[in-house]
C-alpha cells in the first residue's frame, strides 16, 4: 500500500477512534452525575464526602447537628449505587460486599435499605427528614435538597 493512502486511514481511523472515546466518556460522565439528598424539610443543608461516606458504611448514625441519619441505597448492581460507593467510600462492589459481612458478622452493624431505584429513593427521603440517599441529578425534585454533588 502506497504511504500516503496508509497515512491518510492511520490519521482517519485515529481521528475518528478519538472522537468516539471522547463522545462516549461525555455521555457516560453526564448520565451519571449522582446527589446525595435528604428531605426539604430536613435542618440539614450540606453534608461532606467523608460524612456521608461514614454514614452509609455504618460508621455513623448520626448528621453532623447531631440528629439520626438513616441511609437509604439504590439496588445492588445498579450503575448508581456501583458509582457513588466507588467515588464517595472507594469500595467496589466486591469490597461493599465484604465490608458488610465483616459488619453484620461482628454485629457493628446492617446495611441501608436499598429501594427501587431513583423515584423510589426520592419519594422515601422527602417523607422522612432523617434520611439521607442518592439519586441522579436529573430526578431532583422540590421535596428534597441536594447536600453533595457526587464527583
Amino acid at each position: 500500500m502506497d504511504k500516503r493512502i496508509w497515512r491518510s486511514v492511520t490519521a482517519t481511523l485515529t481521528g475518528t477512534f478519538a472522537a468516539t472515546i471522547l463522545f462516549l466518556s461525555c455521555a457516560v460522565a453526564q448520565a451519571s452525575e449522582l446527589v446525595v439528598i435528604v428531605s426539604a424539610r430536613s435542618p440539614v443543608e450540606t453534608l461532606r464526602p467523608d460524612q456521608v461516606a461514614a454514614i452509609f458504611l455504618g460508621q455513623s448514625a448520626r448528621f453532623p447537628d447531631g440528629t439520626v441519619a438513616t441511609a437509604i441505597d439504590q439496588p445492588i448492581g445498579s450503575a448508581q449505587r456501583d458509582g457513588f460507593y466507588q467515588r464517595v467510600t472507594g469500595k467496589t462492589p466486591a469490597l461493599l460486599k465484604v465490608w458488610w459481612s465483616k459488619m453484620v458478622f461482628t454485629g457493628r452493624g446492617q446495611p441501608p435499605r436499598d429501594l427501587a431505584g431513583n423515584a423510589a429513593v426520592r419519594q422515601a427521603v422527602a417523607n422522612d427528614p432523617g434520611a439521607v440517599g442518592y439519586i441522579d441529578r436529573e430526578a431532583l425534585d422540590p421535596t428534597v435538597r441536594q447536600v453533595l454533588l457526587v464527583h
